[in-house]
């Protein structure tokens, strides 16, 4: 089974820059996109074979999940537990016979950490709701998580030691949740490659 996880960053803008093309090419039996940025109607992917999913952000232009996959879920949820009316379409469940697919797009804790609470108490919720359904059957977590566990995971460590998305308290809290049972599939795999980075920051123009 091949999965696909994307932070598109916008996906109205993501499709007028190729991402039909490389979505068709990929051939992907489960895809999932986190940062839509969009809201119900805005757009039509006709994505033949596929059954979409999608969670909307009530503010506009704001966050959002989706997944696509070609074998229909036994049941779609939004939300953690039983809170599913989470405002900013950040998680999406989907399960299947053998196993839970969870796609999030985690809070950002932004850059004068003023969120960071906010970012803490959704890692409390998320580890327990991925728990509670692990012992149930398997769970698959994808999407961005916003956080880089180890020093390995990032370009210059020491001088971005306590940024958003590298403090003490979410690295710690990516710690809990590996320590929960959960495996980093990339480091199971790769546990000392460097220089593997999904993200990279415009701020420099470099």
């Amino acid at each position: 089974m091949k999965m696909v996880s994307w932070n598109v960053n916008g996906i109205r803008a993501c499709v007028g820059k190729g991402f039909l093309d490389y979505f068709h090419s990929v051939d992907a039996d489960i895809f999932c996109l986190q940062e839509t940025k969009l809201q119900e109607g805005q757009i039509n992917l006709d994505l033949e074979g596929y059954h979409q999913y999608w969670n909307y952000a009530e503010k506009k232009g704001y966050s959002g999940t989706a997944i696509f996959t070609k074998e229909k879920p036994l049941s779609c949820s939004y939300g953690v537990g039983e809170n599913d009316s989470e405002s900013e379409g950040r998680i999406i469940t989907l399960e299947f016979k053998d196993f839970y697919l969870v796609n999030v797009y985690t809070p950002n804790s932004q850059r004068d950490l003023a969120r960071l609470p906010v970012r803490l108490e959704w890692e409390v919720s998320l580890r327990n709701y991925l728990i509670d359904l692990d012992n149930k059957k398997p769970v698959i977590l994808c999407g961005d998580l916003n956080v880089a566990h180890q020093e390995i995971d990032l370009k210059n460590p020491k001088p971005n030691k306590g940024n958003s998305g590298f403090t003490d308290e979410e690295r710690g809290e990516m710690t809990n949740l590996l320590s929960s049972g959960f495996i980093d599939s990339f480091r199971h795999l790769y546990p000392d490659q460097t220089d593997s980075y999904t993200w990279w920051s415009y701020m420099n123009k470099v």
